[in-house]
């Protein structure tokens, strides 16, 4: 529940969803009165079915407490709230159904109401529910028919809950298989017996990715590659046909489907089944899909397109085993859309990943490579973020002055995407030009790069480090002279088991206002012979649930434990031991100096 539709149905109201057409849709379909409400038990929403059963309009009960507005007792008497079935269903956070309470309308008449509520989530968090109901006053219906329509009541409010979950849920990745994972553990079993996923490939061909079952993921059946038949070629294929642009396909044995429908729609698919039936494979691709039904014991099976007419990612394939409980005319609508949205997530993820590729070999090729002036030894890793995450603009470099002083540089441009990447190769050329051209020190280099940064950069903000290295290569002895731009403080590791951040030297980030103090601080600290200096950005540090202080000094351990490997298994094992949950990427540089 995340966006806003304002009228969507009824008079102004406000309908909480993660996308507006879903809840156009079940406005303007629903004949069935339909309430939402949040955990406290006030009115969210109403849709004009509602609206007519309550003999209220939207504008009169939106906000307003549900119990003590609408419920009483069977003399029209107020109900004592611990009373209340659905406020405990609230409480509780669970699905809850009721029979024969009784609703006060608008004009003061009593209505007996058979309910079903479903609860609300986003994120996994408990928004509220969405309470189906209908009028019962005077139903001479049995008792068996009263529960067929319970049934009928609860089955259409399960499947409203389980489209708005999987749009949550699958909006909250954009890794493809991630999102088809998350799918096949929503659609089976509480849609479905067996659900199959076929996406197209660049190459004409058609790649079944995934296929869930009773026992979850069935790598049996996954990794198909067959090549999509021509348009026009004699394929009744439910999957070929689909792929092609053409309607969803339900498929029922003995074409007992839509019983539940009307009878023209039921004609309509029947001819369609029965040709579907009778006809063989026509290519190599229908026949995969037919061992596919054969294999799981399919009695029903419906197989939509991902994404819309315009576009076709791929099929989604849903199966039910039990001959008793077929698919009908409403599965059909639910999994069409759930189709057209996954259809976007896995539109998505690729765009994704295409651009995710692109800065990644970027940002790999502007890291140039390190110098090894004299004795000093250099190694330095850039990590891209976990998968799911953006690219950042994290980089590091090393290159010598014209007075042959090695150069440091750890930097992270704010942002993560392509624009953040490229913002990360202006600065690392900028730098790199005003610190050879400048023999000043490092704190007047980075307040020249501060200056320049807005008119030739598209950079809004950034940290880093600028360090020189000051001392013969081969003999020393070596002082660290540097500057900090509001980056995270150099780790130093001196022979003899003891480590410390070294916290001078620390300034204002770049594109911050300039304030009325001098020129950027400046520090120095001696660099003993035998010791590791590491440069870091804070993707080895941040973790999320994780303060700043607890990444220091896990930083710190690791590296002590490590101080006395060589340089390139230090940087290695330093990546290899970062708790998992990190969402950012890293960029590392590590300087040896020799023992004399």
């Amino acid at each position: 529940m995340k966006d806003a539709v304002p009228g969507a149905g009824g008079e102004g109201q406000a309908w909480p969803s993660a996308e507006p057409d879903f809840w156009r849709q079940v406005v303007e379909q629903l004949s069935t009165a339909l309430m939402v409400v949040d955990p406290a038990g006030r009115i969210l929403a109403v849709n004009s079915a509602a609206e007519r059963l309550l003999g209220r309009a939207t504008r009169a009960i939106r906000g307003k407490d549900a119990h003590e507005l609408l419920h009483r007792d069977t003399d029209g008497g107020p109900l004592l709230r611990e009373q209340c079935p659905l406020l405990r269903a609230l409480t509780e956070g669970a699905a809850a159904r009721g029979e024969g309470d009784s609703y006060v309308r608008g004009d003061g008449r009593l209505v007996t109401i058979s309910w079903f509520a479903s609860p609300l989530t986003d994120g996994g968090s408990f928004k509220g529910m969405a309470v189906l109901f209908t009028d019962i006053t005077g139903d001479r219906r049995t008792p068996r028919e009263r529960a067929a329509y319970a049934s009928a009541l609860e089955d259409l409010n399960e499947r409203l809950t389980l489209v708005a979950e999987i749009t949550d849920v699958l909006g909250q990745t954009l890794e493809t298989d991630d999102a088809l994972v998350r799918l096949g553990r929503l659609l089976v079993p509480r849609l479905a017996d067996w659900a199959a996923v076929d996406l197209r490939t660049g190459s004409g061909r058609v790649h079944r990715v995934a296929v869930t079952g009773p026992a979850g993921r069935d790598a049996r059946l996954e990794g198909g590659r067959e090549r999509l038949p021509e348009t026009g070629e004699a394929d009744r294929s439910a999957l070929v046909q689909v792929l092609h642009g053409g309607d969803p396909v339900l498929q029922n044995e003995q074409n007992e489907q839509h019983a539940q429908g009307g009878q023209d729609e039921q004609d309509a698919h029947s001819a369609q089944d029965e040709a579907e039936a009778t006809a063989s494979p026509g290519s190599p691709l229908a026949a995969a899909h037919s061992d596919f039904l054969r294999t799981v014991g399919a009695t029903s099976a419906i197989t939509v397109p991902l994404g819309s007419s315009r576009q076709i990612t791929g099929a989604l394939t849903v199966v039910r085993t039990d001959p008793a409980h077929p698919f009908d005319a409403a599965d059909l609508e639910v999994v069409s859309d759930i189709g057209r949205r996954v259809g976007l997530v896995i539109d998505n993820a690729r765009r994704f990943g295409r651009q995710r590729a692109v800065a990644e070999a970027m940002q790999r090729n502007l890291l140039a490579p390190l110098p090894q002036p004299g004795r000093l030894r250099l190694a330095a890793r850039y990590q891209p973020a976990p998968a799911g995450s953006q690219v950042g603009g994290d980089w590091y470099d090393a290159f010598e002055l014209k007075d042959g002083t090695l150069a440091l540089v750890i930097g992270d441009v704010v942002g993560h995407d392509l624009t953040a990447a490229a913002g990360m190769a202006q600065l690392h050329g900028i730098l790199r030009s005003l610190a050879w051209d400048h023999t000043g020190p490092p704190g007047a280099v980075v307040d020249r790069l501060d200056d320049a940064m807005p008119a030739i950069t598209t950079v809004p903000m950034a940290t880093l480090v600028l360090a020189q290295v000051e001392g013969d290569p081969h003999t020393g002895p070596w002082t660290l002279h540097w500057t900090s731009a509001g980056h995270p403080p150099p780790l130093l590791l001196p022979p003899g088991g003891d480590a410390r951040y070294l916290e001078a030297g620390q300034g204002l980030v770049l594109g911050a206002p300039v304030g009325t103090g001098g020129g950027r601080p400046d520090a120095t600290h001696p660099l003993p012979p035998g010791s590791t200096l590491l440069l870091y950005t804070d993707g080895l540090i941040e973790i999320p649930g994780s303060d700043l202080d607890t990444g220091l000094d896990r930083l710190r351990r690791h590296a002590l434990a490590l101080a006395h490997t060589p340089l390139d298994t230090l940087c290695d094992q330093l990546l290899a031991r970062m708790p998992p949950g990190s969402t950012d990427d890293v960029a590392l540089l590590a300087l040896r100096l020799p023992e004399l």
